[in-house]
């Protein structure tokens, strides 16, 4: 079993930047593909940004490509998003997940989450 904590969300003005965590416990993350995906109440949860267990081969969404970098520290067991030139359409709550499958941009794919850390981006 994994558990999963973020941390490092909060409110930010647009064009500003944040660096969220996701801190594991309970099992060692170096065999784990991790992603991130975000919500907004009402609407389906969105991905964000994937990376392979050696961290390589990261993913990004179109809508953050360019803005957000995903990695991750294996002997920390934390993997983390930059996000860069933040826009209002960021706002969400962001969720990291984990899966022993191959790295994916579908939640389905992933079997442990964290609880969430909001991020509010103002205009």
């Amino acid at each position: 079993q994994v558990q999963l904590v973020e941390s490092g969300g909060g409110l930010v003005q647009a064009g500003g930047s944040l660096r969220l965590s996701c801190a594991a416990s309970g099992r060692t993350l170096s065999r784990y593909a991790m992603g991130w995906f975000r919500q907004v109440p009402g609407k389906a949860r969105e991905f964000v940004a994937t990376i392979r267990w050696n961290g390589g081969n990261t993913v990004y969404a179109d809508s953050v490509k360019g803005r957000f970098t995903i990695s991750r520290d294996n002997a920390k067991n934390t993997v983390y998003l930059q996000m860069n030139s933040l826009k209002p359409e960021d706002t969400a709550i962001y969720y990291c997940a984990a899966t022993l499958r191959a790295a994916s941009h579908l939640s389905k794919e992933y079997d442990y989450w964290g609880q969430g850390t909001q991020v509010t981006v103002s205009s």
